[in-house]
């Protein structure tokens, strides 16, 4: 194969609904290059990028991926992503190292959910964007419609620069303004015979072309003033407003295809290679030191990892793209998001599960190469000299949670190695196993998303798992003072066991002060605070813990022990066995034995007062409460609140952007299961959300009183 230098080379993602014809269309692009000598279909399930089995059962592209062809002297690298947004991760790493975007719209249904999702994700990544509307050869075909529609719901900035002239079945001719011409296409599609515009369509095609040179002159102030002066521009400076307004996103040309039938694709690939940006164009990416990193053909050699697959037989494939030099075989190069040394053996470009081994790939390339030792998605390899990382390509919150469980015990360690290679494949899912609430959890961005997962399991694993609902993570505080006080002795023979612990527990407030003076149950008590311990907690709060011993009735080397007594039940609170957080725990009497005391006596000692302390100060349960975030259209705004509600949610506040409705809400994390599957459902699929962590917060005492049954119950089983 040929190699390609900087300037040669496109970089583009396909994006779109699920259903728009993206498979199709870059199988058609692979056909006009010659990569491939026949086009394959998705009904066929030949096509070169949906090649996975669970892909082709599916009929939906599940992961991105890495294609190429060839046009016109150049090279056109083709991140086809996928459509359903359960699957994003494929998109937003396809278009972090994208230079340009094509968002293809089903011309039966106009902008769809999935369309207005994936340009949310191009607008928040800067990218340029290209519209193609498809399947114009179909019986419900309306081109109008749906460039209202991109007007209403995407931006006021569409352009067109295509218009079909026999939309319908039979469709074959397209009127292009850019060019002025028209091009009509033979049965098999292909290369278009490019004729004059007929008469009767000239007014049509002069009106479109002047809106089209306006909206180009106002990309540039000098290309305004040639307006101005001459009513019109040349076709060299229209190509340069074009070019300009893609940049600034002030500008989505139009333009018709058929990929099914093989009509426009041609000119499609024309306008990319000629006028869509490429590496030089855009912005170079960050690093981790916050600096642009300027892209430089001639400069040490530099790349990015943005997608990683494993292939049985093979191994782990890392597919990057190359920011600045030129790699070449058996290049040494430092990993430097780990300090590992890696060796580039081979190279390869890629069309799907097809590779070709090149020699070299120089800036702006996408490549692959197998079998690095510790290089997985977001690492930088560069040659040495470079200390810095590229900024990581940023996956958003996971909405949706499962407990996994092997079926068989001694599935768990294969269950763990095949998570983790899913984990690799799609960094949007992510697993941990829980201590605390002892089970795997899986976290994904759908319920397609896990459903999907368990079908690799099912089927290229051959492990059975079961998904079950996943236990909360509760947390149990106190809400009164409380004070204990508990005896460990123990004789039988020789040593025995002897410590005596006296505490007050009592509820913790960042920024409260301690106190030297207590009234429980009418006694007092003063304390003299000798010295405190403040524990952040691993799971969240914390635990003061305060040395109020005088006398030399515990000894100073026992305080430790008694502390770690307490840790212990911190872990295992009375109420759910949840751990415990937010107490401030006063040690303030004891007894020692000049024989028998050990650390032991003492860690016993302190582990018991402590819960027998806690029974008696109120104590609390305290569930996840999570800041939810609803985009859902106008009319159905009402519903989703209502559900919200329903799920014990508080609703802080509602804005708007660009017809949709933006819902802010504090819901717990107790009532958001499946809630992606419950929002798709109210709203016929056009709203989406997010999630994060916000608080833990007491539950009222009904839900208090359920939790408490529930986990009775679950301990019975058990």
């Amino acid at each position: 194969m040929k190699t390609y230098q900087t300037d040669q080379i496109k970089t583009i993602s396909l994006l779109g609904n699920s259903n728009s014809g993206k498979t199709t269309l870059a199988e058609a692009m692979l056909y006009h290059g010659g990569v491939i000598d026949r086009r394959g279909s998705v009904e066929n399930k030949n096509t070169v990028s949906d090649y996975r089995l669970v892909e082709q059962e599916s009929g939906n592209s599940i992961f991105s991926t890495v294609l190429y062809t060839e046009f016109q002297n150049k090279k056109i690298n083709i991140l086809d992503a996928p459509g359903l947004d359960d699957f994003c991760g494929g998109v937003i790493s396809s278009l972090h190292v994208s230079d340009c975007a094509i968002m293809l719209i089903n011309v039966q249904n106009g902008v769809e959910v999935g369309t207005e999702i994936h340009f949310r994700y191009a607008e928040k990544l800067k990218k340029p964007v290209l519209m193609a509307i498809n399947g114009l050869d179909h019986e419900k075909a309306n081109f109008e419609k749906s460039i209202e529609m991109m007007k209403e719901l995407l931006s006021n900035d569409i352009v067109i620069i295509q218009y079909p002239l026999n939309e319908g079945p039979g469709f074959n001719t397209i009127i292009d303004v850019l060019k002025m011409k028209m091009l009509r296409y033979g049965k098999d599609g292909g290369k278009a015979e490019v004729l004059e515009i007929p008469s009767e369509y000239a007014d049509k095609a002069a009106k479109l072309r002047s809106a089209l040179i306006e909206k180009a002159a106002e990309s540039d102030e000098s290309l305004m003033e040639q307006f101005f002066a001459n009513d019109t521009l040349s076709d060299e400076e229209i190509k340069k407003g074009i070019s300009k307004s893609l940049l600034s996103r002030t500008m989505f040309p139009v333009f018709c295809i058929s990929a099914k039938n093989n009509i426009g694709v041609d000119d499609l690939m024309d306008f990319i290679v000629s006028e869509a940006p490429s590496i030089t164009d855009m912005p170079g990416p960050l690093n981790s030191k916050g600096e642009e990193v300027k892209v430089n053909p001639a400069g040490p050699a530099s790349v990015f990892v943005f997608k990683t697959t494993i292939e049985e037989h093979i191994g782990e494939i890392n597919y990057f793209r190359v920011y600045s030099g030129k790699i070449t075989e058996n290049l040494d190069v430092i990993n430097t998001s780990n300090s590992t040394k890696e060796r580039l053996a081979q190279l390869f470009v890629s069309a799907g599960r097809n590779r070709v081994k090149v020699p070299e790939l120089h800036t702006g390339d996408i490549g692959a190469v197998v079998k690095l030792k510790n290089t997985k998605t977001n690492h930088t390899l560069n040659a040495p000299g470079n200390d810095w990382t590229y900024a990581p390509i940023e996956f958003p919150e996971p909405k949706f949670r499962i407990a996994i469980k092997a079926q068989s015990e001694s599935d768990d360690e294969k269950l763990g190695e095949a998570l983790y290679k899913m984990h690799v494949e799609d960094p949007t899912i992510i697993v941990e196993y829980s201590k605390e609430l002892k089970q795997i959890i899986v976290y994904g961005q759908g319920e397609y998303h896990l459903n999907i997962l368990k079908w690799h399991l099912d089927n290229v694993f051959k492990i059975p798992t079961s998904f079950n609902p996943p236990r909360i993570p509760y947390r149990e505080t106190i809400t009164k003072v409380a004070q204990a006080d508990y005896r460990h002795k123990k004789q039988s023979g020789g040593a025995g066991q002897f410590g005596e612990v006296h505490l007050i527990i009592e509820p913790y407030e960042e920024g409260s002060t301690e106190s030297t003076y207590m009234k429980i149950a009418g006694k007092e008590y003063k304390l003299s605070i000798r010295d405190k311990e403040e524990i952040n907690l691993p799971w969240g709060g914390k635990l003061i813990y305060v040395n109020c011993i005088v006398g030399g009735s515990i000894d100073a080397r026992f305080m430790p022990s008694i502390l770690k007594g307490i840790m212990e039940k911190m872990e295992v609170g009375p109420l759910t066995g949840s751990y415990a957080r937010d107490i401030r725990v006063y040690v303030y009497d004891g007894k020692m034995h000049p024989v028998d005391s050990n650390d032991i006596s003492f860690r016993l000692a302190g582990r018991n007062a402590f819960s027998m302390a806690f029974k008696n100060a109120a104590p609390k349960i305290l569930e996840p409460i999570y800041d939810v975030e609803v985009m859902v259209p106008g009319d159905r705004m009402g519903d989703v609140i209502s559900d919200l509600q329903g799920r014990r949610g508080m609703v802080l506040g509602m804005s708007s952007e660009k017809k949709y409705e933006i819902i802010k809400a504090k819901v717990p994390l107790a009532e958001m299961n499946k809630y992606s599957t419950a929002l798709s459902s109210l709203t016929g699929g056009r709203a989406f959300y997010t999630m994060k962590f916000a608080e833990y917060s007491q539950v009222s005492p009904d839900v208090q009183e359920a939790v408490i049954k529930a986990y009775q119950s679950e301990e019975e089983e058990e």
